[in-house]
């Protein structure tokens, strides 16, 4: 459920969203950073806003598996996997079949993406009509943050500021999602176990 603050601040965020900002949100992991994953701007300041190296992608999150299959493939090894655990913390590996995404999201023709159980993080990318970029909300290096002033804590000495907050409270910690893809036969490849234990 969405309390009638926290619907306050998701409107504002959609406003940000659209207008190429950053904005920090609870996922059903962690606290995350996102960003409209179609605009440039908005990925690079991501970039900044985590003092990361510029070589590595971000992982996305999308509203519903219908998007998912507006813009990326699922190969037919991982359709069970999509069935069974979406909406949820299983990421996976697919093969791109929109162009239209900023730099630093497509790596080799791959995204990595999920759709996500929190219903904020749903409701940003469905505001916007389109996946948002979903990174961890801390600086590169440091500790992963599961409420709002762990954050704002985090990137207090930065030059450069989120945009926005959604706020969900004090998140339960859990460890990140499972990232999947398929080998070169077609079948699961599990490149990192996390919150979904995955036996292929």
């Amino acid at each position: 459920m969405v309390s009638e603050e926290q619907s306050h601040q998701l409107e504002q965020a959609i406003t940000i969203l659209k207008e190429g900002g950053v904005v920090v949100f609870p996922t059903e992991t962690a606290y995350g950073l996102a960003a409209d994953a179609m605009n440039p701007k908005a990925v690079a300041r991501v970039t900044q806003l985590k003092g990361r190296s510029q070589e590595k992608t971000f992982p996305l999150i999308a509203s519903d598996r219908e998007m998912v299959e507006r813009i990326a493939g699922i190969p037919r090894g991982l359709m069970r996997l999509a069935d069974t655990y979406w909406p949820g913390p299983l990421t996976l590996v697919l093969p791109v079949l929109y162009r239209g995404f900023a730099p630093g999201i497509v790596r080799d023709g791959t995204i990595a993406v999920r759709v996500s159980s929190h219903p904020i993080a749903m409701a940003l990318s469905s505001g916007i009509g389109g996946p948002i970029v979903s990174t961890s909300a801390n600086v590169s290096g440091e500790p992963v943050c599961y409420s709002v002033a762990s954050v704002q804590k985090q990137f207090s000495h930065q030059d450069i500021q989120p945009d926005g907050y959604v706020d969900g409270g004090a998140l339960d910690p859990e460890i990140p999602s499972t990232i999947v893809s398929v080998d070169d036969y077609g079948y699961p490849e599990v490149l990192r176990q996390g919150s979904i234990e995955i036996d292929v």
